[in-house]
């Protein structure tokens, strides 16, 4: 079976890498590439914007699976288009994409189908908006609508801090913006597999967002993660489906919206133990992915080929884990989220023998010495198994102390103090 996956990142890397694990896999394709990506599958040379390519190449190679994890490819209504055909298509649509790029568009969706998430007001006026804020309680979360670089959102301890961030936002274009209640309490990365009628979970992931140790510094999309987290057992799992997962599942299909794919929910769980879903998407997740790729015992390729014909509940009840935990520690440029500079020669990746530790490669190319270097903010990850937490952890730390590049940059607390 050939199978091309649309998509970018160290995330890609773990996918490719599982699903050439498949006995059934005969050929993968890749519309993005790096240092590790190249070794397992080819590179296709087509951007993620162009459609029309996409789809071509699709027909004219007789592609069985496209996986789509890319949001620029989903709002071009590729997945509708190869679908229409008779395609076997693992992603969003068009209309889908909607969930992930619009916050405001989602807390409507979220009230509307009654999916517990904090209290929140949605403004295209500046004096609406700060009538809103000055009778507020503290912290209250001021949240862009577009997808911008970094998290979009901003927590404001008072009302001052609320007003500069609403003024920033409306001033820049980011309309409407969204307030929203802070509500303190554990937050997990929790990932859904989907075939547009069911759904099964992946193990939940706790992400370290912060770029500096301690929880300190910029929101980032993740310094590194561990799997499975403690707290998530089956009655929570049970009741974060019940009241967000199969809600999200029959709005979306209600809207004409409904697809085969991925759903990952940024979840708060409150001082009761309820959980309130404060941010969704239709792609994987990075780190989460690359974390949970190694502890799953399953061949990805049939989870997501059943998902895309709507048939995955037909086998699955729940997915296959190993009784270990994983941890991942991700490698970025000095100055991510921000600027940075690229080009270093990255050494050390030639010294990682051990059969629980994997290294999955984001921003990373060969120069014309074929050696491997940093081409982006975020370059690589590695990630770790064991039987213990401090086990993984321990295990992840000591290949992390082998990689040198300039201008490198990673957190040295991932899993060290586990928050919950």
């Amino acid at each position: 079976m050939k199978v091309f996956i649309i998509g970018s990142g160290a995330k890609i890397h773990s996918l490719i890498w599982k699903l050439a694990q498949s006995k059934r896999v005969s050929k993968i394709y890749s519309s993005y590439t790096n240092a590790g990506i190249s070794k397992l599958a080819e590179f296709v040379d087509i951007r993620e914007n162009e459609n029309n390519k996409l789809y071509e190449f699709v027909k004219e190679n007789n592609i069985d699976l496209t996986v789509l994890d890319s949001l620029t490819t989903g709002v071009t209504g590729l997945a509708d288009k190869l679908r229409a055909e008779g395609f076997n298509v693992f992603g969003p649509g068009e209309n889908s994409c909607k969930i992930a790029m619009s916050c405001s568009f989602l807390k409507k969706f979220m009230h509307k189908y009654k999916i517990p998430t904090p209290h929140f007001g949605v403004f295209d006026k500046e004096s609406m908006a700060l009538a809103y804020a000055r009778k507020a309680q503290y912290p209250q979360v001021v949240k862009f609508d577009s997808r911008i670089p970094g998290t979009g959102s901003i927590v404001c301890e008072s009302f001052n801090e609320a007003k500069n961030a609403i003024s920033f936002c409306l001033k820049n274009l980011y309309k409407p913006v969204v307030l929203e209640d802070y509500i303190p309490g554990k937050e997990i990365s929790f990932q859904v597999i989907m075939d547009g009628y069911d759904a099964v979970p992946l193990p939940a992931a706790y992400v370290y967002k912060k770029s500096q140790n301690g929880n300190l510094g910029f929101n980032t999309d993740g310094m590194g993660a561990y799997s499975p987290v403690s707290f998530v057992d089956q009655d929570l799992e049970g009741k974060i489906a019940q009241r967000i997962f199969f809600p999200i599942i029959d709005g979306l299909n209600a809207e004409k919206m409904g697809f085969a794919g991925l759903l990952k929910a940024t979840i708060i769980l409150d001082e009761k133990n309820n959980p309130n879903l404060v941010k969704l998407n239709v792609v994987f997740g990075d780190p989460e992915t690359q974390t949970v790729m190694p502890i799953l015992n399953e061949d990805i390729f049939d989870i997501i080929t059943l998902s895309s014909v709507g048939a995955l509940a037909d086998s699955y009840e729940s997915f296959k884990i190993a009784e270990e935990h994983s941890v991942c520690v991700s490698f970025v440029s000095e100055g991510y989220p921000n600027e940075y500079k690229k080009g270093f020669v990255i050494e050390g990746l030639d010294e990682i023998v051990d059969d629980n530790t994997f290294v999955f490669h984001g921003g990373t190319e060969k120069n014309v010495y074929a050696e491997v270097v940093t081409k982006a903010g975020r370059v690589l990850d590695i990630v770790s198994t064991g039987s213990t937490l401090n086990r993984a952890q321990k295990l992840v730390y000591e290949s992390v102390d082998l990689i040198e590049f300039q201008n490198m940059k990673y957190r040295k607390d991932i899993a060290k103090v586990v928050l919950y």
